[in-house]
């Protein structure tokens, strides 16, 4: 999976969360889980083959070569979205929501994977 993927999903779990965090306060007793969080980190992660003789340290050497990289990657984005919302924040902006700064960034790899 390529990086503008990995922000492309990190920004669709910060949206859902907005979203859940919107529902709740609106009634919170409306508020069920779509899975939507749960299906982009299942993209998100490699799929693991563990040979069926491994034992214990070297399926914990392959999950951890598989997982790490990913791991890495989903951390970068979502820091990446969070540093772009907190300078909103701290810039004081009043006219930008945290919606509007998600969907700025994923306009922004969503054109750059049209490119």
């Amino acid at each position: 999976m390529e990086q503008r993927e990995f922000m492309q999903r990190g920004v669709g779990i910060l949206t859902e969360a907005l979203e859940m965090r919107r529902q709740l306060r609106a009634d919170p007793d409306s508020v069920t889980n779509s899975g939507a969080v749960s299906r982009m980190l299942e993209e998100m992660l490699p799929h693991i083959e563990l040979p069926a003789d491994a034992d214990a340290r070297e399926v914990a050497d392959i999950v951890t070569a598989k997982l790490g990289p990913a791991i890495v990657q989903i951390t970068s984005a979502l820091a990446f979205a969070f540093v772009q919302l907190a300078e909103v924040h701290d810039a004081g902006r009043t006219d930008v929501s945290a919606t509007d700064v998600l969907r700025s960034i994923s306009l922004h790899y969503a054109a750059e994977a049209g490119e």
